[in-house]
């Protein structure tokens, strides 16, 4: 089993910044696809980010590129979002989620097997 507990969020301003932080623990190795999504209130779980094994490729949802970048750690495993320039339509909570393999393409919710329990983002307007 792999627990994941997410971290860092919080209110902010508009235009303000957030990191949010994953931390892996259990039975994991460095042979997994981390991701962030996030769910608005009523609405379906949506894909933020993703980041292979290794960290060489990432994939970013349209409305955040630009705006935020997702890193790892493999020694601490550990998994980051930066998040900047943020905006009132960014609040939601987010969620880490982890999925063994390198193909750092997935971007659905049945991609992960593994979740963490979510971080609350608001941004004020």
């Amino acid at each position: 089993q792999v627990q994941l507990v997410e971290s860092g969020g919080g209110l902010v301003q508009a235009g303000g910044s957030l990191r949010l932080s994953c931390a892996a623990s259990g039975r994991i190795s460095s042979w997994y696809v981390m991701g962030w999504f996030r769910q608005a209130p009523g609405k379906e779980r949506e894909f933020v980010a993703s980041i292979s094994w290794i960290g060489s490729t990432t994939y970013y949802e349209e409305s955040v590129k630009g705006r935020f970048t997702i890193s790892r750690d493999n020694a601490k495993s550990t998994v980051a979002l930066q998040m900047n320039s943020l905006k009132p339509e960014d609040t939601a909570v987010y969620y880490c989620a982890a999925e063994y393999g390198n193909n750092a393409a997935l971007r659905r919710v049945h991609d992960y097997a593994y979740w963490g329990q979510g971080t609350q983002v608001t941004v004020s307007s």
